[in-house]
């Protein structure tokens, strides 16, 4: 048997509005990786595995640490 619990987020205005800033960096992230994936099936019918995926977020962490890089690894996962 499972057990699950469920909390409600009672976020501050700030706290709000910096999950909101957490959860657009992690949009645009995933639909760059989205178009990445598109493109190199189109373009070369060339399939991008998990690992690959991996090592670029590692590559885009490192080029970017006020954006991509301030959020935790596992986020981008």
């Amino acid at each position: 048997m499972i057990l699950t619990y469920q909390q409600k987020l009672r976020p501050t205005a700030a706290q709000h509005r910096l999950l909101a800033e957490a959860l657009e960096r992690q949009r645009l992230l995933y639909n760059a990786a989205l178009q990445e994936r598109r493109d190199a099936w189109r373009l070369g019918r060339k399939a991008i595995t998990r690992l690959d995926k991996q090592k670029s977020l590692t590559v885009i962490r490192a080029d970017d640490p006020e954006g991509q890089g301030a959020d935790p690894a596992n986020m981008g996962r």
